[in-house]
């Protein structure tokens, strides 16, 4: 589904979905930790295995701290939509304040990728369109795939 429908679409839970987890502010460590169990408890989703967790120089405006970087493989029901928005409602829950781009943050959840689909809706680009330009975002993706559970999956 090359369009905007496909993020409407419910997933059989049988898609590899990949979702980036960022912090560059405050306990960064317990920022993605939470994250790994608020994604974990969500009714609709089950994750498959976790990346190791990475320190990345910042991307966007100076002066910032670096990141902890990690990603998670995960299977739900929902849509691409309805994640998205459980993932914003996750950053919210650790203060997550969206006043710059590319600033600073307690915590970003990405969808970036969804299966095999390809998303153009307002609200969500998949996959995620600085995929290509992250090495560490590929570098995670590499290593999740490599997961057997996951390989399956994707």
């Amino acid at each position: 589904m090359p369009d905007d429908a496909a993020a409407e679409q419910p997933s059989r839970g049988d898609e590899a979905v990949f979702v980036a987890l960022g912090s560059n502010l405050g306990s960064r460590e317990a920022h993605l930790a939470s994250a790994r169990a608020s994604i974990a408890g969500l009714a609709e989703v089950r994750v498959v295995a976790a990346s190791r967790v990475e320190e990345t120089a910042p991307i966007g405006p100076a002066g910032q701290p670096a990141y902890l970087n990690q990603m998670l493989a995960l299977t739900t029901h929902a849509s691409p939509l309805a994640l998205l928005d459980a993932l914003l409602e996750v950053e919210r829950s650790r203060g997550r304040e969206r006043r710059e781009r590319w600033g600073a943050r307690t915590l970003d959840c990405d969808v970036v990728r969804f299966g095999r689909r390809v998303i153009r809706h307002p609200r969500l680009t998949v996959p995620h369109p600085e995929l290509p330009h992250r090495d560490f975002w590929r570098r995670e993706l590499d290593e999740l795939l490599a997961v057997p559970a996951v390989r399956e999956l994707a």
